[in-house]
C-alpha cells in the first residue's frame, strides 16, 4: 500500500524557493554560456582585411569602465552609497588590488607568447588552466573533490583540447608544411609561459573568489573595488605598452561595443558565482561556451564542424554528470 504523505505549506514555500533557485541559476549559467561563446565569433566579424581595427587593451579598459560604472549604479538604487563616504580601511581594499594586478599581468602575457608559439598550439595549450584552477581550488579553498569530480574536470580538459585541435584548419596545415616548413610550432621558453598563464589564471579566479566570500560585504560595493582596481591597472597598462599604435577608440564599431557590454554583463555575472557559487561552475562555463562558439561560428562564419565536435560534446556533457551527480 502507498501512503500519501500531506506537504505542509512551509514544506510547499521551501520546494518553491528551491525551484526558483535551480531555475535562475540555470539562466544565469545559459546566458554566460551564450555571451562567453560569442565573443570569438564577434571579433571576427569585427575584423577588417584580417585585422582587428581597435585597440585590444582600451576594449579591456572599457569593459572595465563599465562593470565600473554599473557597480556604482547599483550602489546608489541600493542605497549603499553610504559606504563611500568614508575612505575605507586599507586592509579592507587592498586585496582587490591582487586579482587586477594578475589579470592584467595574464592580458599581456597572451600577447608576449605570440611570439614563442603559434596560436593553435596556444589554443591547444591554454586548456591547461582547468587543471590549474581545480588544484588551487582544492588546495587554497580547502575544498576536497571526490574522485568522479577529479575525472569530471580530467574530461572537460580534454573536451577542451579536442575542439581546439578540431578548430585547426589541416588542409592549410598541411600546404603550409609542404611549401614553407611546419606552421604548429613552440619553444621551450613559450612552453614555460603558457605554464605560467594557466597557473596565474587558476589563481586569479580562486583568489577572487576567497577575497569575494570572505568579507561581508554587499557585493555590488566589492565589485566598485574589484572594478576600480582593474580600470587603474588596465588603463596604465593600455597607455605604456600601446601607445602610438592606436588611438584609443580608433576602429569602435557597434559590434565592437556589443562586445564590450557582453563582456561587462559576463563579469558581474560571473562575481555572482564566485561569491554564492562555486569557481569551478566557471570552468564549465568556459567548456559549454566551446560549443557554443562552434556553432555559432558554422552558423554565421560557415565553419564547418567535424566528427570531433560531437565528441566534445559527449565528454562535457558526461564530465557535467559525473561532476555534479
Amino acid at each position: 500500500m502507498i501512503v500519501i504523505q500531506n506537504v505542509g505549506p512551509s514544506s510547499l514555500v521551501r520546494i518553491r524557493r528551491l525551484w526558483t533557485k535551480r531555475i535562475l541559476w540555470g539562466v544565469l549559467f545559459g546566458l554566460m554560456v551564450l555571451i562567453y561563446g560569442s565573443h570569438a565569433p564577434l571579433i571576427t566579424l569585427t575584423k577588417v582585411d584580417g585585422q582587428v581595427p581597435f585597440n585590444p587593451s582600451s576594449c579591456v579598459v572599457m569593459i572595465e569602465l563599465s562593470k565600473l560604472l554599473i557597480s556604482v549604479a547599483t550602489l546608489v538604487l541600493t542605497g549603499g552609497t553610504s559606504a563611500l563616504r568614508a575612505p575605507p580601511p586599507l586592509g579592507r581594499v587592498a586585496p582587490y588590488a591582487v586579482p587586477a594586478v594578475l589579470y592584467a599581468f595574464n592580458n599581456n602575457l597572451v600577447v608576449l607568447m605570440q611570439a614563442y608559439m603559434d596560436p593553435s598550439s596556444y589554443q591547444v595549450l591554454s586548456n591547461l588552466k582547468i587543471a590549474s584552477t581545480a588544484l588551487l581550488y582544492s588546495l587554497c579553498l580547502g575544498k576536497r573533490l571526490r574522485p568522479s569530480q577529479w575525472l569530471a574536470l580530467g574530461l572537460l580538459m580534454g573536451a577542451g583540447v579536442c575542439h581546439s585541435y578540431s578548430s585547426l584548419d589541416l588542409g592549410d596545415r598541411e600546404r603550409a608544411e609542404a611549401e614553407e616548413g611546419p606552421r604548429l610550432y613552440i619553444t621551450a621558453w613559450g612552453l614555460f609561459l603558457v605554464l605560467v598563464y594557466c597557473c596565474v589564471s587558476g589563481l586569479a579566479a580562486v583568489y577572487t573568489e576567497r577575497v569575494l566570500k570572505s568579507q561581508k560585504l554587499p557585493l555590488s560595493l566589492q565589485n566598485f573595488y574589484l572594478y576600480g582596481f582593474g580600470v587603474a591597472i588596465n588603463g596604465l597598462s593600455s597607455f605604456s605598452f600601446v601607445a602610438g599604435e592606436k588611438s584609443f577608440l580608433e576602429g569602435y564599431s557597434g559590434v565592437v561595443w556589443a562586445i564590450i557590454a557582453g563582456q561587462a554583463a559576463n563579469g558581474l555575472l560571473m562575481s555572482v558565482v564566485l561569491k554564492h557559487g562555486s569557481g569551478i561552475t566557471r570552468l564549465f562555463v568556459i567548456s559549454c561556451s566551446m560549443l557554443v562558439n562552434a556553432l555559432l561560428s558554422w552558423a554565421i562564419l560557415g565553419l564547418q564542424l567535424t566528427p570531433i565536435f560531437l565528441l566534445s560534446v559527449s565528454m562535457i556533457g558526461l564530465a557535467a554528470y559525473l561532476y555534479y551527480r
